[in-house]
């Protein structure tokens, strides 16, 4: 630990990325084009990626901190509550002044499979000068960074080695430098946005992992939703399968998976048995529905 710090300075993981507000909407299908298609009430939840992962992550057991920007508005509140409630750090969560947070519409069918649509507020995302801040702040076993981002604080945060694990999630940044992606202890993507990095589709996550460890990563982790998942990394591959559940909503679920996998690596649990037991997360996550911290229909 860095000297000068406090032991509350420290933490398991720390998530950076986006927190926003979900508006969920449960459909019996989605609208055809000049069609309106007619669902259930306006669920508001807080979200984002990283959001989801930090109280994921404080749910299993582990201290989680968020590193994000919200608006000044009554969403940026309710985001901050709700990490209050769940024991998340938001000490840098940082409200905005004259911004809005942003907001996700999620559709949800009838099979459980969720669409979402990300309404961005340019004025929250992060900055370099926001990132240092929180490295220089907090000491963590692990980092999660959402590689979406705007590419200079991840630049920034990758090329600045520390002694964390470094973990790496979502599809880079158009204008993301790929041979970062070398600084990476551990990039962790579904199959979809393996394929979009990979610019190919496949239908072996395993296949996927490989091709994608050969950009730089040292680990490789590749999600399946039903089929479990697929990583590589220098001491061997392999696949780990998913029990067979009933599907409500797969809204979150693999914010599951990655909150619950961040803080089994840092408390340094074995590759294998920390990917099976993300696994099963994200299995009981996609059992109920992902509005987890919802509140009453809106009027």
């Amino acid at each position: 630990m860095t000297v000068g710090r406090s032991p509350g300075d420290s933490v398991d993981v720390a998530f950076i990325g986006r927190a926003n507000i979900d508006l969920t909407i449960r459909v019996p299908h989605r609208a055809r084009p000049g069609r309106t298609s007619l669902g259930t009430s306006l669920v508001l939840t807080a979200g984002g990626k990283s959001l989801n992962q930090a109280i994921a992550a404080a749910r299993c057991g582990g201290r989680a901190a968020l590193i994000a920007n919200v608006g000044d508005d009554t969403w940026g509140r309710e985001i901050k509550a709700t990490l209050n409630n769940a024991a998340v750090d938001d000490r840098y969560v940082r409200p905005i002044r004259r911004a809005t947070t942003g907001a996700a519409v999620i559709e949800v069918t009838p099979d459980g499979e969720s669409y979402i649509t990300l309404a961005l507020s340019p004025n929250t995302e992060l900055t370099t000068q926001d990132v240092n801040s929180a490295m220089a702040g907090l000491a963590m076993e692990a980092v999660v960074v959402q590689l979406d981002l705007p590419p200079e604080p991840v630049t920034a945060l990758l090329r600045h080695r520390r002694e964390s694990i470094v973990i790496g999630n979502l599809v880079p940044h158009p204008k993301l430098d790929p041979a970062i992606l070398e600084h990476l202890d551990v990039l962790v993507v579904n199959h979809h946005e393996a394929a979009a990095i990979l610019q190919t589709s496949t239908d072996n996550p395993l296949d996927a992992a490989n091709a994608l460890q050969r950009l730089g990563p040292r680990t490789v982790v590749v999600t399946a939703g039903p089929h479990g998942a697929a990583y590589t990394h220098p001491g061997g591959h392999g696949t780990v399968p998913a029990p067979t559940v009933e599907v409500v909503d797969t809204t979150g679920a693999g914010d599951a998976f990655l909150g619950h996998l961040a803080v089994n690596l840092a408390r340094h649990v074995p590759l294998r048995d920390a990917i099976t037991a993300a696994v099963n997360a994200g299995s009981h996550a996609v059992q109920h529905p992902g509005a987890h911290t919802a509140k009453p229909p809106l009027p």
